[in-house]
């Protein structure tokens, strides 16, 4: 018995999807029954290998979304490897912290470039596929933007993550209007404090660490697999009338 939750005969690409929310993400569609091109410019041969386990089809693309040169190739590749494109999980992305007094040009522009400038030509390249797809008769195509807790505030030590994160939920809104009507969904994940590589400094800090905790009501930080069942639900066809919508995954961190 299938449910509007069942992905199977679909294909994703997750990009990012070497560690942490990515991995948990693909990991969470394979389950569901999609195939994942697996996008990282880091190895990513451990979540190929639980996705294959599973007895979803998996494949590596080796990218460097720091600059847009990789995107039609990652199309292409997906395309030749796995058959077709449903669904895109915009989650690579990186961040540096400083003091706004002392941010340096490229700080600004390398998480710039990687969290939006990027993230923007992933979607007008897979929605360009899904928009012909589409007007061709094929399924609709749906996108999911990694957005923040800093899509919503303002964050501190973090000026380009945070504009970075604030535009991906407008970019996520201004695509949704347009592409509404032509068979694409476009919705975002804001995760909320999640164990990974780029909140290990905040873990260590003791004192922040403290008080992020203290204003999560669920009491702890989020994990990478808390992500996976809001991803297959903006990915399935549960979500077919869900468009341009920022859904917080935050232990109740916005509701504070």
């Amino acid at each position: 018995m299938t449910t509007p939750f069942d992905l199977t005969g679909k294909v994703a690409i997750v990009t990012g999807a070497n560690t942490g929310i990515g991995q948990g993400i693909a990991l969470s569609l394979a389950a569901a029954g999609a195939d994942v091109a697996v996008v990282s410019r880091s190895p990513a041969d451990e979540t190929v290998a639980k996705i294959r386990s599973m007895g979803r089809k998996a494949e590596i693309i080796s990218a460097d979304l720091s600059s847009i040169e990789p995107i039609d190739r990652v199309i292409a590749e997906t395309l030749d490897k796995l058959g077709r494109l449903d669904i895109l999980v915009n989650n690579a992305g990186i961040i540096r912290r400083n003091d706004s007094v002392d941010f340096t040009e490229e700080d600004w522009d390398a998480v710039i470039d990687t969290n939006l400038k990027s993230l923007f030509f992933m979607c007008q390249a897979a929605g360009r596929h899904m928009i012909a797809n589409y007007a061709q008769g094929g399924g609709s195509g749906k996108i999911i933007n990694i957005a923040s807790m800093l899509t919503f505030q303002g964050g501190i030590r973090v000026p380009s993550y945070t504009a970075s994160k604030s535009g991906v939920g407008g970019i996520t809104k201004l695509l949704a209007n347009e592409w509404g009507a032509k068979g694409v969904n476009v919705n975002a994940i804001a995760p909320g404090y999640v164990a990974t590589n780029n909140t290990a400094a905040l873990q260590a800090d003791e004192a922040r660490n403290k008080s992020i905790l203290d204003r999560i009501p669920a009491g702890r930080w989020g994990r990478a697999e808390d992500m996976g069942g809001a991803a297959v639900f903006l990915a399935s066809s549960a979500a077919d009338y869900v468009h341009g919508h920022i859904l917080a995954v935050d232990g109740g961190w916005l509701a504070r």
